[in-house]
């Protein structure tokens, strides 16, 4: 028997199969699927069934409506397979030509479910129905993803992150709104599932009645999309023969194995490290004495300094910033580091900043921090020079890290004595944390006093881990910076919370989304300059940088990963041993200063602070 034979003969044995199975009270059969699926065809019928038996099923008396139904939902269910065949993953690709092409998949799945029997149809229907949902909901994901971290969603790494959006969005709408928010999304999944599951099914069991037409129109659509492949036909630049769902189920595969294929590869790549065994006193010699800090500002990236619309403003303060700094005896160099990640995930900029690995994506920062690899913070411990500490207003809870940074200790948001209200995500101003270091550790003096003065004071320098908060987004309400002695618990902030402005009216608008985020860094960065200046000492050498840029809806959709570095020092020497960077002076990098990946700050800065100043590595351009 020939193929073409069988499509036309398969489906009477469909029908006669249909019709001998059992129903129950419900009209349903054993297996659960209709025993007889409203469409073209069976609305007639029951019109005619109407004539002779004088009432019966609901069909039955309104012929017109079930026909109206039936044309209804066949047509709902080929829109929403069509949708999830031709969906891309990226929201400027969402195109009326994107849908105006013809899918080879589907093609081949018609053709499939016309050669298989009954049951087996069924199944496969039902099957690629959950296929087609869960292939909508990772593009929906991948969607969400490119928009705010400029990369599609890793179904290996990056269902943890989920929380972190949950979380975004109860600083951004409340935590009502965005529970509701949560379980909407949950409903749509679900419901995305099981009606792409129905739809499909649908559809099988149209063409098994059908299926002379079914088989015309599958090798038409067939002839004419090979024709377009090969004439290369586009409709709006797009080209109509498309295979978009294969490609993205393919690169899907292959993200899959190439994610778990990485974790072996890194764990190798970590354990070759040029300093794992450099003794403590081969370490930082060229800052012995100094007190050091690493200061990391939320989404300080190269768009603050250099987009048309924020770069005015934040370029403004850095240039008050380095004059001021100047004024009190400081100098600095700047440059550019390229980030391992982007709109957000800023432990990954830490812990690759720190590390000198590249740590791009969750299994990575897993593999790290539970390994005893050398961090530029624990090089600080490991000399016994310095004390160390963590100064972390974004943390709610413990954090195991603190071991791997090799900090003595951390004060989160619960040690900072703050009093005050959050400012959206940020749980304190930044010139507030800025205020409770100075208090809790850099205030104290080196010298060794007796009695209730001892409690103040310590004997070594230290080395610090700064985050500062108040540029995480959603940017709404922002703090503004107050004297340094009106700071006290924090309660002063009430009224300047309160009197900003709220975040879902700033994301209405993407330009003042923009200009939100640019007076965000300005603060930032005004609060630190502020704090350099009053609190700094001839000892104090600052590093501050930004983790990551922020989300594409602000620094644009082509925007790349570079980040500003800066080192400020009031001693020349401290300067002196970087010169061979190139960096560029004062506290804004140069559009031609150099650019380095983040992984390899650490070692540029242990080799230019060790024994050997001047020498730099080999390595230092991207």
């Amino acid at each position: 028997m020939s193929l073409f034979t069988r499509f036309h003969q398969q489906p009477d044995a469909d029908e006669a199969a249909l019709a001998e199975e059992p129903t129950t009270d419900a009209g349903l059969p054993p297996d659960g699927l209709p025993a007889r699926i409203p469409d073209e065809t069976s609305a007639g019928d029951d019109a005619a069934g109407d004539d002779t038996a004088g009432g019966g099923t609901w069909r039955d008396r309104h012929p017109s409506t079930a026909r109206t139904l039936a044309h209804a939902t066949t047509a709902l269910s080929t829109i929403l397979v069509l949708l999830a065949l031709l969906m891309p993953n990226q929201l400027t690709l969402l195109t009326p030509g994107q849908f105006a092409r013809i899918p080879v998949e589907g093609i081949f799945g018609a053709a499939l479910l016309l050669v298989l029997p009954p049951k087996a149809r069924r199944v496969a229907s039902a099957l690629a129905g959950v296929g087609l949902g869960l292939l909508t909901v990772l593009n929906l994901l991948d969607i969400g993803f490119n928009e705010t971290l400029g990369r599609g969603f890793n179904p290996v790494f990056d269902w943890p992150l989920l929380d972190d959006g949950e979380s975004f969005l109860q600083d951004s709408i409340g935590r009502a709104k965005a529970t509701g928010v949560a379980i909407g999304a949950m409903v749509l999944v679900l419901t995305l599932l099981v009606l792409m599951t129905m739809a499909v099914v649908r559809l099988g069991n149209l063409m098994a009645r059908h299926s002379a037409t079914a088989t015309r129109t599958t090798l038409a659509l067939g002839t004419v999309w090979v024709a377009c492949t090969a004439l290369g036909v586009q409709v709006a630049g797009v080209p109509v023969a498309a295979e978009s769902a294969a490609g993205l189920v393919q690169n899907r595969a292959q993200q899959v194995r190439a994610s778990l294929e990485d974790e072996q590869a890194f764990a190798k790549e970590a354990a070759v490290d040029t300093f794992r065994n450099t003794p403590g006193d081969k370490l930082l010699t060229g800052l012995r004495g100094k007190d050091v800090i690493f200061t990391f500002i939320e989404s300080y990236g190269r768009s603050a300094i250099e987009d048309p619309l924020m770069a005015p403003g934040v370029d403004a303060a850095l240039a008050d910033g380095t004059k001021r700094l100047r004024a009190a005896g400081y100098s600095a160099r700047s440059g550019w580091l390229t980030s391992a990640t982007y709109g957000g995930s800023s432990w990954l900029g830490h812990s690759t900043f720190m590390s000198g690995l590249w740590i791009d994506n969750q299994q990575r920062y897993r593999t790290i921090t539970a390994d005893d690899h050398l961090t530029l913070t624990g090089a600080f411990k490991r000399t016994g020079a310095w004390r160390t500490v963590g100064i972390m207003p974004g943390l709610t809870k413990g954090w195991p890290e603190a071991s791997f940074y090799g900090l003595d200790h951390v004060y989160d948001s619960r040690d900072l004595g703050y009093k005050g209200p959050k400012f959206s995500w940020s749980t304190m101003p930044d010139q507030y944390a800025l205020s409770a270091f100075e208090r809790l550790e850099h205030g104290r003096t080196h010298s060794e006093g007796q009695g209730e003065q001892r409690a103040r004071q310590r004997s070594k320098p230290l080395m610090s881990f700064v985050i500062l908060t108040s540029s995480h987004n959603p940017w709404a309400p922002l703090p503004k910076i107050i004297g340094w002695d009106e700071i006290g618990d924090g309660s002063v902030y009430n009224a300047v919370q309160k009197a900003g402005k709220n975040p879902v009216d700033v994301w209405k608008r993407t330009d003042q989304v923009r200009t939100e985020y640019g007076k965000s860094i300005q603060y930032s960065l005004h609060s630190l300059i502020s704090y350099l200046q009053k609190y700094g000492t001839k000892n104090t050498v600052l590093v501050f940088l930004g983790d990551h840029q922020p989300l594409a809806k602000v620094s644009g959709d082509h925007a790349g990963h570079d980040v500003p570095v800066t080192l400020v020092a009031h001693d020349p020497a401290v300067l002196k041993r970087i010169s061979g960077w190139r960096w560029t002076p004062g506290l804004r990098p140069g559009p031609k200063a150099p650019v380095w990946r983040m992984d390899t700050f650490r070692n540029h800065f242990l080799t230019a602070y060790g024994p050997q100043s001047g020498s730099t590595p080999a390595r230092l351009s991207r």
